[in-house]
């Protein structure tokens, strides 16, 4: 498998590096990196159920990189340390039309979320969803999480309650959960008056924006 893949200019760094820095601040774990055809897509986990009876959706983030190589390879790593590398090689650029080559950080082994791929094809579209009203979902949401949540919570009531706050339909939209409002929203996603575009296969929801995807997979009740 190959260990690097190589982005065609300082600007495509800088944009990886700001997309991973929005996704480590949702979840400082892992991302999952596939590279192929000249295109990298790299996943983030937003939400996602922990064992087996947990009905809580599958949230991920998805942003995809034209590259000036064509690598192979599926990949998991940390947040963490790729985007230390892609620090330091922004403090390296001298040339910023210049390819700019990144080596993959140590792989991740055991990562749940990762195991599960989302469709490539057969997308079928069902309309849109207005990016104020995704906003407004995800705000609330997260001042009710804010406010329901005890100092020193543990692990397993902060994800009840997230479980309960993002699992729940956005108002007008019963398709698209409010996490994955929430994903759209801190991961940058939503711009102002943009039209955020729907479509669904099988347990899968996606929603597309000029800016990137948010991956939402239902479990079955």
């Amino acid at each position: 498998m190959s260990r690097t893949f190589a982005l065609p200019d300082s600007l495509s760094l800088s944009d990886l590096a700001t997309f991973l820095g929005r996704a480590g601040r949702v979840e400082d774990g892992s991302v999952r990196l596939v590279a192929g055809s000249g295109v990298l897509a790299v996943y983030a986990a937003v939400f996602y159920p922990l064992g087996l009876l947990d009905s809580s959706p599958t949230v991920l983030g998805l942003r995809t990189f034209q590259l000036d190589d064509a690598p192979e390879f599926d990949a998991v790593v940390p947040v963490r340390s790729l985007k230390e590398r892609l620090v330091r090689l922004q403090n390296d650029v001298v040339d910023p039309t210049a390819p700019v080559t990144v080596t993959l950080p140590i792989e991740v082994a055991t990562v749940t979320w990762a195991a599960i791929s989302p469709p490539r094809g057969g997308w079928v579209p069902q309309g849109a969803a207005d990016a104020q009203a995704l906003d407004a979902a995800a705000t609330a949401g997260i001042d009710e999480i804010a406010s329901a949540l005890p100092e020193n919570a543990g692990e397993q009531i902060v994800h009840r309650v997230r479980s309960e706050v993002w699992s729940r339909p956005v108002d007008g939209v019963e398709s698209v959960p409010a996490g994955a409002a929430f994903a759209a929203l801190s991961l940058g996603f939503l711009g102002e008056g943009e039209a955020v575009s729907l479509y669904e296969t099988g347990a899968w929801t996606r929603l597309t924006t000029g800016r990137g995807h948010v991956l939402v997979k239902r479990r079955a009740r």
